[in-house]
């Protein structure tokens, strides 16, 4: 699979305007917002070192940002590893036994292409592979 960086780490927030005033606290800058229609979310973008924190406010109560606060609270939702290939990627997963999410990649934010591969193969992790 050959991954090159933790591309981003998605973080869970219920007032995405609020949270924004706190990392923003902490000396980091908001690079954008955008809203992605087809995961029901608006995210906002925190470049930091070689990485970013993205984080996530659900724009519908049936989103899987509003039922992942709704079961765990806010905080770290997810973690983002890019890849060069997401195609190679969830071939190499699926052969090695790891359950995928998405057998096929879907359009994430700030344009990249995304899967994610199921925490149950992942030691309670959600893992998304990202291809930018």
């Amino acid at each position: 699979m050959q991954p090159t960086k933790i591309d981003h780490i998605g973080i869970a927030v219920s007032n995405l305007d609020e949270a924004i005033k706190v990392y923003e606290a902490l000396g980091l800058n908001c690079t954008g917002i955008e809203t992605v229609e087809e995961q029901k979310v608006r995210v906002a973008f925190f470049p930091c070192g070689d990485s970013e924190l993205e984080l996530l406010e659900s724009t519908s109560p049936d989103g899987p940002i509003a039922r992942f606060i709704e079961k765990k609270g806010e905080g770290i939702q997810h973690l983002a590893i890019r890849v060069p290939s997401i195609e190679k990627a969830l071939v190499e997963m699926k052969e090695k036994g790891i359950r995928l999410i998405d057998e096929q990649p879907r359009y994430g934010a700030g344009g990249a292409r995304i899967a994610f591969l199921h925490p149950k193969s992942t030691g309670g992790v959600l893992i998304e592979l990202s291809e930018r």
